[in-house]
């Protein structure tokens, strides 16, 4: 039975939220969460539930090309509403798999010759024919994913948000890339933001903000944040591979 602490919000009576942190081609790992998350509505059913994605689901971990493919197939539990946010990795392995040169070194540099390996692709081939070995179903599911994404007391994005600027006015990449001065900030940001990007040993709540990155591709979990009325608890899956080098974040 999962554990339930105070929550720093709320969520309207009979609707609960299950977010997960960064996946990075994680895939094995995502399949042990979403079969928690399964037997959790088993044991505790609730009147709606809500599933949140929060970004990097690519690049550095070994099966990218599979986590898409589930993601961007109907959601995973039966009756489950699915929301799946961008994440600054994907942003730029769009930009790269329009042609983007710069795009396509930084995204080499990032992770993306592990994402280009799960697709078949030589990561050293001529990058104008990266893009024909994506599915197009692939594409259209980067294409389509939210920057941000409200419930009850609560904001779901990748990064964070700009301390001092209304939620209805975050910038696209600081919703994407933001770490300073989000992350030491003691503002009331409006609600409370729940956010991967910056990978933390452990689940971080503070009383502003709820921090899910645990990590999955370095050796950590992957780590689900579970919200409901004025409590909070966390599901976790353990790594199934070996982690990627830190150096290479």
């Amino acid at each position: 039975m999962i554990e339930l602490s105070p929550a720093p919000a709320s969520l309207p009576a009979g609707r609960r939220v299950y977010a997960i942190g960064d996946i990075h081609g994680c895939a094995e790992q995502l399949d042990a969460l979403h079969a928690m998350i399964a037997q959790d509505l088993t044991d505790r059913p609730v009147d709606t539930a809500v599933l949140v994605h929060i970004g990097d689901y690519v690049d550095r971990g070994p099966d990218t090309a599979g986590v898409i493919a589930r993601l961007a197939a109907a959601s995973p539990i039966p009756g489950v509403v699915m929301v799946n946010l961008l994440g600054n990795h994907e942003n730029t392995m769009l930009e790269a798999l329009s042609g983007e040169r710069a795009a396509a070194t930084d995204w080499l540099f990032a992770g993306g010759r592990p994402s280009l390996e799960s697709y078949g692709v030589d990561p050293d081939s001529p990058r104008d024919t990266w893009s024909a070995a994506v599915p197009a179903e692939h594409i259209a599911f980067l294409r389509g994913l939210k920057l941000m994404h409200r419930e009850g007391g609560y904001v779901f994005v990748h990064a964070g948000v700009r301390p001092g600027t209304p939620l209805n006015q975050q910038a696209r990449d600081d919703m994407l890339r933001m770490r300073q001065p989000f992350l030491y900030s003691e503002t009331d940001f409006g609600a409370v933001v729940v956010h991967g990007h910056t990978p933390v040993k452990h689940a971080v709540v503070r009383h502003n903000r709820i921090a899910i990155d645990t990590g999955a591709v370095f050796g950590g979990p992957l780590t689900c944040v579970v919200l409901e009325n004025d409590t909070l608890g966390f599901l976790t899956s353990d790594p199934v591979h070996e982690p990627v080098s830190i150096a290479h974040r």
